[in-house]
């Protein structure tokens, strides 16, 4: 496995890679990498020639300092998991490597970064497309693999794609979930031995909203999720809200054939977790 920490040792594997025409796909990460990731870097490995990641934890995507700080790193542990699944080069460069004291671009995403993370975050995804279209320009993959959880984040990369003209294929991968249903996520380290007891619950709250879709509107729905996280004093939900699969606009009633999707964003103990729950 080619372990690169500049552009340049990044771009010449690169380069060697495309005279050969080979297919590349990239895994673009922050790192602490666990199952979730895995089951991405196993899909890329599978559906081309050449499996690239990227491990780095992008600055200009927190908007929360602490969290910043606090977000888990785990380099050597992180190598170990890539070369097990077969990654042919990692890029993992310093803040300063990816920006060289260049003025970080501002990307806008529209009525897409008006809500949820968008809301809550605001500048999160002009952050997150600015390390992700970089990683485009210098690996020119052909496809890559981000994880359903972020469904919103999976939106605004395939808005940027099409502002940056890029001929990228943008490949959406199920969920992962603990054994318990808890979803993947490198944010699960951080919680307490009790709060991870607690965590399965956002995972059976929205299962059980999903059960019972059909008998109830949409703004039941609603009003379930959040009286269910209310009889729990340790969880403080964020939101909930039922959108559009392609627009991510909250949908007060349903349309013939619309997909919607159940976006959430709940804190507990101190650490905030996301998750998604397919309706229609």
């Amino acid at each position: 496995m080619n372990i690169c920490r500049t552009i340049n040792q990044l771009t010449q594997a690169v380069n060697e890679f495309k005279q050969q025409n080979k297919t590349i796909g990239l895994v673009p990460t922050m790192g602490a990498l666990h199952e979730g990731h895995k089951s991405l870097f196993e899909r890329a490995r599978k559906e081309n020639d050449i499996f690239i990641a990227s491990v780095f934890v992008n600055p200009v995507q927190f908007n929360n300092p602490e969290d910043l700080e606090k977000y888990p790193r785990s380099e050597e542990q992180d190598l170990q998991m890539l070369e097990t699944c077969g990654c042919d080069a990692v890029f993992v460069p310093s803040a300063e490597e990816v920006y060289q004291g260049q003025e970080v671009e501002t990307w806008h995403f529209g009525q897409l970064e008006q809500v949820m993370e968008g809301k809550q975050r605001p500048g999160h995804f002009s952050g997150v497309a600015n390390i992700v279209s970089r990683l485009f320009k210098w690996i020119m993959p052909d496809r890559a693999y981000f994880g359903e959880k972020d469904f919103q984040q999976i939106a605004i990369i395939r808005d940027m794609v099409s502002q940056m003209q890029s001929p990228v294929e943008i490949v959406a991968c199920p969920i992962y979930r603990e054994s318990d249903g808890l979803a993947a996520s490198s944010r699960n380290r951080r919680l307490s031995p009790q709060a991870r007891l607690m965590a399965p619950k956002i995972h059976y709250i929205l299962t059980k909203s999903f059960e019972q879709k059909d008998a109830l509107s949409l703004s039941q729905i609603k009003s379930f999720v959040e009286h269910e996280f209310d009889k729990y004093k340790d969880f403080e939900l964020e939101y909930f809200l039922l959108v559009d699969d392609k627009t991510l606009q909250p949908v007060r009633q349903r349309s013939v054939n619309q997909g919607i999707v159940g976006c959430l964003a709940v804190w507990l103990d101190g650490v905030r977790l996301i998750d998604i729950q397919r309706y229609w």
